[in-house]
């Protein structure tokens, strides 16, 4: 791992950056001496970075307007895309809009990228649809590619454009095929995030709804163990370009269901549903590659990243 720090660190432009893991890249790049300018949906939230709203540029915009975009990433050095229009359970729904909307989008984007000269585009892909149904547990980065929704076909599609565009125009890439993040700042009434989600449930006396017989598994990871690496991979020059980042470890559903009893105090009712085509059984991620090339080690429990969830989201109530 060869880090190659300079006097001036440059100026970091985090689409999506008003949102739940952009927001804690915004922290970690001013802690860490970057120039940051954050690019989000027109009317946005901002609470996730009122803490430091005198600290970045704010633009807003609509992401498939090059206009807007244009705009936000003039004089950008690097570029954070962590903006999605989708989400895994309803993009399948309408994949014309899909693709739409983020894929010729992001295309839009590494354009401008290109032409701005931006040094590096850090990109969130998705561990847990863009591999499918695992054929081996844990699941590497060589492992076929057979996305079961949309959503992961089409960051599937924006990891082969960065290639394309790194091999064709020399616009370096970092993509991060993330697992389940979780932790402060997450929407407890979204339709995604399930740590979130139940706890959210757990704290208003109401039932969680789990879809199949709870043995579903996956990989959660602590939002704020990756800051160091999404964060470091700006100059951290890597051999690969493409990295698992999760935990590593598997949890049922019901595991975590009874984390979240445990961890909230609460009698948590569970209703159980039919299971859903979209949900493949087990998805757990390899981290060898991430772990060599980013000394990178998950550093908080499940039961300790869902305790800091849970105070967080009592005391932001």
């Amino acid at each position: 791992m060869n880090r190659h720090f300079s006097k001036d660190r440059g100026t970091c432009l985090v689409l999506g950056g008003c949102g739940f893991i952009g927001s804690h890249i915004v922290d970690n790049l001013l802690e860490s001496g970057y120039s940051v300018r954050v690019f989000d949906k027109l009317n946005v939230d901002t609470r996730n970075i009122d803490h430091v709203i005198d600290d970045v540029e704010i633009e807003t915009g609509d992401f498939c307007n090059e206009t807007d975009v244009s705009r936000a990433i003039k004089g950008a050095d690097y570029v954070f895309h962590f903006i999605n229009t989708t989400l895994p359970k309803t993009s399948t729904d309408n994949p014309v809009y899909d693709v739409e909307s983020n894929v010729v989008s992001s295309l839009k984007l590494l354009d401008l990228a290109s032409r701005d000269k931006v040094r590096k585009i850090i990109f969130a892909s998705s561990g847990g649809t863009i591999y499918g149904v695992p054929q081996s547990i844990p699941i590497p980065e060589d492992h076929p590619t057979n996305p079961t929704c949309s959503y992961g076909i089409s960051k599937l599609m924006i990891e082969k454009y960065l290639e394309l565009y790194r091999i064709t125009r020399r616009l370096d890439y970092v993509s991060f095929r993330m697992s389940n993040l979780y932790g402060e700042r997450q929407n407890p009434h979204a339709i995604q995030g399930a740590v979130a989600v139940f706890l959210g449930l757990a704290r208003e006396g109401k039932p969680i709804t789990i879809w199949g017989n709870g043995a579903i598994t996956r990989d959660y990871l602590y939002v704020r163990d990756v800051l160091s690496v999404l964060v470091g991979a700006l100059e951290v020059q890597t051999h690969a370009h493409i990295f698992n980042l999760g935990s590593g470890h598997g949890t049922t559903l019901d595991e975590l269901t009874e984390v979240i009893r445990e961890v909230s105090g609460k009698t948590v009712e569970v209703i159980r549903s039919e299971g859903r085509p979209i949900d493949v059984p087990v998805n757990v991620l390899d981290i060898s590659r991430v772990r060599n090339e980013f000394d990178f080690a998950p550093q908080t429990s499940l039961r300790q990243g869902v305790k800091k969830t849970w105070e967080w989201l009592n005391n932001s109530a």
